[in-house]
């Protein structure tokens, strides 16, 4: 712990660490609060994997050009507006839910809510790139983040299940809105910490697309195949505990999972590895891979909530390579974009994954969501070692 401790060390980190984490608590919170609203409205895990598809794509697409935005003109200029944009349009799917509009209505206040979002994780990530200079200080803080992600996705599903099953369908989408408003109030707030602009000259190399500098599209292309996993998760998890006549124990599956990870992700950073990060992020996709094929065999929700939690203990440190590599594939000046980049090809394999297993759950069974979720990890396995060799080579900032 003590390595963590000393982060706080660096003036306004404590700060910007709390305040970052009360912005993208509510982002935990979305994804299966669309699930549980739209398919309790709807009656329809089909129409409910399509909707929360439609916020996860359009964050991910929007992400990633508010995020260049961002090291452009900065962070409070351009993510301010765009984060008062989207509570708002999350408030008004909230109001076409409960009132149960024609579903297709949903999609247009979805799709705003996610696009205008923007990526606060890797915004707060990006302060730490700008406080430290110490590289292994900096993989604590990287490692810190990943962690303080997953204990969001303990609470968050947890509470977005019993918020939406205890009290009404839409309740799950509120507190996201009562997190979000504050909290980038106050993160914005904080000018101090704020990386600065880097200008960029037209001419310049760096200047390229980020998805064309080497090693980047195929990170890009593992990070996919992750997001497909946790996508198809999230769904089949609340299909599998309504067929077990437990529905609102869905969350405390997801966040045994994600405990499970938050341990994992707070014991992985306390370490000063010496292996490459490439060689323990391929080991790391296969383990991960590895502890989801007893899913689709999984009979009870403790079974499921166990080996939840042990898959969980993969997740966090998988993220943090993952960031960890594209922080050493792209321009220092558009980190912020990088980074937001990891996060944008989570959300489209989520929503890829969600829209998949909420199909085949409908035609076949929950079973066949689980099995979604092991091709998914096989093939981020089978990505991750045929991409190795060129990302390791195309590492050039430091040797990771």
């Amino acid at each position: 712990m003590r390595n963590y401790l000393q982060l706080f060390q660096t003036p306004g980190s404590l700060s910007f660490c709390l305040a970052g984490l009360v912005t993208r608590a509510g982002g935990a919170m979305t994804g299966i609060g669309i699930v549980m609203m739209v398919s309790a409205q709807y009656d329809s895990y089909a129409w409910a994997g399509a909707v929360a598809a439609s916020n996860s794509i359009a964050w991910a697409i929007g992400a990633a050009a508010i995020s260049n935005l961002v090291d452009r003109f900065g962070q409070r200029r351009v993510m301010l507006p765009g984060a008062m944009i989207s509570a708002s349009a999350l408030a008004v799917l909230v109001v076409l839910g409960t009132v149960q509009a024609p579903v297709w209505s949903l999609f247009p206040a979805s799709v705003l809510c996610g696009a205008s979002a923007g990526a606060p994780g890797a915004l707060v990530r990006a302060r730490w790139n700008h406080a430290l200079r110490d590289k292994h200080q900096l993989h604590t803080a990287f490692s810190l983040e990943s962690t303080l992600d997953e204990l969001t996705f303990v609470v968050g599903p947890v509470a977005a299940t019993f918020l939406a099953t205890q009290i009404a369908p839409g309740a799950g989408l509120i507190a996201p809105i009562l997190l979000s408003v504050p909290g980038s109030l106050w993160f914005y707030s904080l000018r101090a910490t704020e990386p600065p602009v880097t200008p960029r000259r037209p001419e310049a190399a760096s200047n390229r697309p980020l998805l064309t500098m080497p090693g980047v599209l195929s990170v890009a292309g593992v990070t996919v195949m992750v997001g497909w996993l946790f996508g198809a998760t999230d769904v089949t998890v609340v299909a599998a505990t309504e067929a077990w006549d437990a529905k609102s124990a869905a969350g405390i599956v997801l966040g045994a999972m994600s405990l499970g990870s938050a341990l994992g992700g707070l014991g992985y950073g306390s370490r000063h590895w010496v292996s490459s990060t490439v060689r323990r992020w391929v080991l790391l996709l296969a383990l991960l891979a590895a502890s989801t094929v007893v899913f689709p065999f999984t009979g009870t929700v403790p079974i499921l909530a166990v080996f939840g939690f042990i898959t969980g203990f993969m997740i966090a440190p998988t993220l943090i390579n993952l960031n960890t590599l594209v922080q050493g594939l792209v321009p220092t000046g558009r980190l912020t974009e990088g980074l937001a980049w990891v996060a944008c090809s989570l959300g489209v394999g989520v929503s890829l994954g969600s829209t998949l297993a909420g199909q085949l759950i409908e035609q076949v069974s929950f079973r066949a969501g689980f099995w979604v979720v092991v091709a998914a990890g096989t093939t981020a396995v089978i990505l991750g070692l045929v991409s190795a060799r060129s990302v390791a080579g195309a590492l050039r900032r430091f040797e990771l």
